[in-house]
């Protein structure tokens, strides 16, 4: 299995092999088998009947046995349902419609949760070579001090200074290799794959909306969570429709064709035939069906006010979003200037303690500055690469083909055009 070096393998692995992505794929699938549920009511149903008997006749001419037996098609075909089938149609392309947002919603999700999991990988990877340099630091701290003291020029307040913070450093290190761990496990369980010599990525601005309100535009107007709420509200609208419809009165034209034989005597035979219009009309069905458009109108409203929410959520994400990623890329510019003077002061430390004007646990904790700076560049600038996607995915824009993955896009126009006008057939378009 090929090894994820770049960031946009690692996205185009997690396209192809993600559990919950190809769970949403499915999922639509069986979505899309609600429309031509819907159109079956324009068509045709067929039935046939067969039966077979024995029967024994006792009368004063005699005694006869009989095998009375009937085969029969009869057909019927709708031709007016109180317009519930108009209505059920588009309600089931909203709700593929709608289906369709959801998927590009999960999409968004499981890539910024790869790019999570990938830059996590990468941040546990540099914490814990910093945790092992230190070690390597410490360590060399403890074996001055333990000469210094040999010859007379150090104390034993220094030695236990050096190597307490050398247990600390080994504690800290158990840490990081711990978190990495954990970090390779959601890599693979996003992901799909081991991670091997992963590369620091950097992100395309171009990707990005000039201005937060030029984002905030964008996101309402192309997120898929805002999409899919105003879907469901027309899915809602035309169940609302649907369930009036049982109230009005439906016509159906029924033939049937007939054959019998032996009905009374031996040997007899009959052919039928018929063609009968059904008119029937609705008086009173016990209140079902008022009950259930009281309650569909209700599900309606409370669809509108669920657009409305998620309008909200998505400006409200886009803020956040925005503020983030300003955020990490300020803090790494801090953090750099923190790295440079720490390591400034670090060195002047050293040398001060050479000549007696500073004492070994100067020294150290000089030293605990600057990892805790390097390590806190080194989580500023996978925030910022997280925040980064993250935007993308707070405006409806983080995609396969927004970012140029090298995959064959999933395209549900497919299954749903394979599906749609099926009138028989009990395998799925992938032969299952």
């Amino acid at each position: 299995m090929a090894h994820a070096d770049t960031l946009a393998a690692a996205l185009s692995s997690t396209y192809n092999t993600n559990p919950t992505l190809n769970a949403q794929r499915a999922a639509l699938r069986a979505t899309d088998e609600g429309v031509p549920q819907a159109l079956s009511g324009y068509r045709p149903v067929v039935t046939g009947t067969a039966s077979i008997g024995l029967t024994s006749l006792n009368s004063s001419s005699g005694s006869m046995s009989l095998t009375p037996r009937t085969a029969g098609i009869t057909i019927e075909q709708p031709l007016f349902r109180g317009f519930q089938t108009q209505n059920n149609v588009k309600q089931a392309e909203s709700s593929v419609l709608a289906g369709r947002e959801s998927l590009r919603s999960t999409e968004q999700d499981v890539f910024v949760d790869a790019v999570s999991a990938y830059t996590n990988v990468l941040q546990t990877q540099a914490i814990l070579t910093l945790r092992e340099q230190n070690i390597v630091f410490l360590q060399e701290q403890v074996r001055a001090a333990t000469d210094r003291l040999k010859v007379g020029e150090g104390t034993r307040t220094d030695l236990a200074q050096t190597e307490a913070s050398l247990s600390q450093g080994q504690t800290d290190y158990d840490v990081a290799v711990s978190n990495l761990n954990a970090a390779k496990a959601t890599y693979l369980q996003v992901i799909g794959m081991q991670p091997k010599s992963l590369v620091i990525p950097v992100f395309n601005d171009r990707l990005l909306p000039k201005s937060l309100d030029s984002a905030i535009a964008t996101g309402l107007k192309n997120h898929p969570a805002i999409l899919t709420a105003s879907f469901n509200v027309d899915t809602a609208a035309f169940n609302v429709k649907s369930i009036e419809g049982q109230l009005l009165p439906t016509v159906s034209l029924q033939g049937s064709v007939a054959h019998a034989d032996e009905q009374s005597s031996v040997g007899t035979w009959s052919n039928s035939a018929s063609v009968t219009a059904n008119l029937t009309v609705p008086l009173y069905e016990g209140g079902v069906v008022y009950s259930q458009a009281r309650q569909a109108k209700e599900t309606l409203g409370q669809r509108r006010i669920l657009l409305d929410s998620a309008r909200d959520q998505v400006r409200s994400a886009v803020d956040t979003t925005w503020g983030q990623l300003a955020a990490a890329r300020a803090a790494i510019v801090s953090a750099n200037a923190q790295v440079k003077a720490s390591e400034l002061a670090l060195a002047g430390v050293i040398e001060e303690q050479k000549v007696g004007q500073r004492t070994t646990l100067d020294v150290l904790n000089q030293q605990q500055t600057l990892i805790q700076a390097r390590e806190t560049l080194v989580i500023a600038q996978r925030s910022a690469i997280v925040a980064a996607y993250s935007v993308l995915s707070s405006i409806g824009a983080l995609s396969a083909d927004r970012l140029g993955l090298k995959v064959a896009t999933y395209k549900p126009q497919q299954h749903y055009n394979a599906v749609r006008d099926k009138w028989f057939g009990l395998r799925t378009p992938d032969g299952r």
